[in-house]
């Protein structure tokens, strides 16, 4: 059976014909979205993936996801409303995935993101399979993030949330087509307050539940500790080094340093002659090196970028003007982005920026749209940069 109108998900069915699996975490966020389309009529089936098995993550009730307690509360939560709820044990594809590419980051001088790896591997693509294996018309999630579709083109586009504090855009650039075609984001238009309020009036035992902090299997904060156990060999000693070539000290292991750090250099005051102040400049991996300097040697008007994701048809070699964010937190900033062959891409900044490190990610928009982006693999100075922003 078939209706003219589509429905709230803008597929051409009644509610009650459309199968939407929800991810859920535990939180509050995925369980408004759960809970809102059960509501609403539709044939909701909530799923919960456990990712890993730690004791101590897992005691931090609201503080991590997809363990422990988040996944008591995801399964009273559908046990409430009255909705099926599935949890499937994927940490074998969870470590594989994100936790050993997290250690790995570190140990080649990057910093990385696992919440992105961990979208664009487990959540988008093992937890869509399990999605259409049961049957599903799509997948909901509890994203800050808008789904619009292009009236010219039909195609399903990513914007960023209505509620800019809240964004979750830049976590998710790499989506694929594919993907947003079969995903849905029903929070994307909502603030936070109005989640909370929606969970208030739905009864949700999440309704006061903390949003999560850390990164889900470092509860605690201390990444150095679980690239340790997982990687002995990452606390090698080695020189830190100025950029002008001078042993300033020693470092206990790189994966203590990132890119525009200040504090905590171990090498005494950390400020050199003008009294200014030692930043992180570079890690040299191969070399076992942290490599120091002033403030103004940050500063970077050129990203490249690898394995890139892209939303829209072509990418012109000769550029096009995007907005962009290499930091989740950051405002984009104006910069042109320069295709290239074999996923590859350059971005040049407008007006050079500082901490700009590889390992993280370089998201483009055209105004709100998500048009894709790529993983940080260095930077540069372009001969025409203009005045660094400080």
């Amino acid at each position: 059976m078939s209706t003219e109108t589509p429905n709230s998900l803008g597929l051409n069915k009644p509610p009650k014909d459309t199968r939407v699996v929800v991810a859920m975490s535990g939180g509050v966020d995925s369980s408004v979205c759960a809970a809102l389309l059960h509501e609403q009529g539709y044939d909701v089936i909530g799923v919960t993936l456990q990712l890993y098995d730690d004791a101590a993550a897992a005691g931090k009730a609201g503080k991590t996801c997809c363990a422990g307690q988040d996944i008591h509360d995801a399964r009273r939560v559908a046990e409430a409303r009255g909705f099926p709820h599935y949890v499937l044990n994927y940490e074998t594809n969870f470590r594989e995935s994100v936790i050993d590419d997290f250690a790995d980051s570190y140990l080649r001088g990057e910093t990385p993101i696992p919440c992105v790896k961990c979208n664009q591997t487990v959540k988008f693509r093992d937890l869509l399979k399990v999605a259409h294996d049961l049957g599903a018309d799509c997948m909901a999630t509890g994203h800050y993030i808008e789904r619009r579709v292009d009236t010219q083109s039909g195609k399903a586009t990513l914007h960023r949330a209505h509620d800019h504090g809240k964004d979750q855009s830049y976590f998710l650039f790499a989506t694929t087509q594919e993907q947003l075609n079969f995903l849905r984001f029903p929070l994307g238009e909502w603030s936070k307050d109005k989640t909370r309020e929606e969970a208030t009036r739905l009864g949700l035992l999440t309704a006061d539940k903390p949003d999560s902090q850390d990164i889900c299997f470092v509860p605690d904060g201390d990444y150095a500790k679980i690239v340790k156990k997982m990687r002995p060999q990452a606390e090698n000693p080695g020189d830190i080094v100025h950029e002008d070539g001078r042993v300033l000290g020693q470092h206990t292991g790189i994966i203590h340093y990132t890119i525009g750090q200040r504090r905590g250099l171990g090498i005494g005051g950390g400020r050199e002659g003008a009294n200014n102040p030692f930043y992180v400049i570079r890690i040299d991996a191969p070399a076992n090196q942290v490599i120091v300097g002033p403030k103004e040697s940050l500063a970077r008007t050129v990203i490249y970028v690898d394995n890139c994701n892209w939303l829209v048809p072509n990418i012109p070699q000769d550029g096009v003007a995007i907005n962009l964010k290499f930091r989740s937190v950051m405002k984009p900033v104006p910069a042109r982005l320069i295709g290239g062959a074999n996923g590859a891409a350059e971005i040049h900044l407008d007006t050079a920026q500082y901490g700009i490190a590889p390992g993280q990610a370089a998201v483009c928009y055209d105004k709100t749209r998500v048009i894709g982006g790529g993983w940080i693999t260095g930077t540069g100075k372009s001969s025409t940069s203009l005045q660094a922003n400080s």
